[in-house]
């Protein structure tokens, strides 16, 4: 069944009028029609069912019938990036969205070649990851900052797994320890700057941890991260 995130509130009985883009992917692109159905979910409601009340020329019309699932989320587990080349990230949200991150943190490093990216763009390929693999909300992304800013305004209770290439780190599966609000930290293609890792060993909610002894892309480190992650500590379990 094709799945759908909207933004509106979800009832039985609620009538959904879709915006553009919405509309033309389920009748051009699937073809729907009058009575079809298809799930819908907005992050906050559950999923329900709805079928397809009307195809017009600019909007399709949905009306709210039934509860399917109740709402659940992920763990409460965030990804943090160093900006890289646009298609590499744009891989990279894609997975954690389907990997069960909770919020996608770009950053800029001191060896980062980009400092700007389309936000819009890569929330779009969340929401689209998200309708896929069957999870009941969406990752949001975030604009990007420095690291030194994430660093200065971190959320108290939150766990960093700094995920270090120097290769004197513990493993990840070793350096996880227990559940609750974690963050993982991948850097950039260059890796980071002595001064850049010295003051995240530094942090007293930082752990260190090693991928291995071969130096990994940005985008197969943070599914690595994220799949060890979730093996050891998430909802894999």
């Amino acid at each position: 069944m094709i799945r759908l995130f909207v933004r509106h509130d979800l009832s039985e009985g609620v009538e959904l009028e879709l915006d553009e883009g919405q509309s033309r992917y389920l009748a051009a692109v699937m073809r729907l029609s009058a009575g079809d159905a298809l799930a819908v979910f907005n992050g906050r409601d559950g999923e329900w069912l709805a079928r397809v009340a009307r195809v017009g020329k600019r909007a399709v019309r949905l009306d709210v019938e039934a509860h399917l699932r109740a709402q659940a989320t992920g763990p409460d587990l965030d990804l943090v990036i160093a900006l890289v080349k646009r298609a590499r990230l744009e891989v990279i949200v894609e997975k954690a969205a389907e990997l069960g991150a909770r919020r996608v943190l770009p950053v800029i490093t001191e060896r980062t070649n980009a400092d700007h990216t389309r936000v819009d763009r890569l929330q779009a390929i969340a929401v689209e990851a998200s309708e896929q693999t069957g999870r009941l909300d969406v990752p949001q992304v975030l604009a990007p900052v420095k690291l030194e800013k994430l660093i200065a305004s971190w959320e108290a209770g939150r766990k960093l797994l700094f995920c270090d290439e120097a290769g004197d780190a513990k493993p990840v599966l070793a350096a996880v320890d227990g559940g609750g609000p974690w963050a993982i930290l991948i850097g950039p293609e260059g890796g980071f700057s002595p001064k850049e890792r010295d003051v995240l060993r530094a942090l007293p909610y930082a752990t260190p941890a090693s991928l291995g002894p071969r130096i990994l892309r940005a985008d197969t480190a943070a599914i690595s991260a994220l799949t060890l992650w979730q093996a050891a500590v998430g909802d894999w379990r």
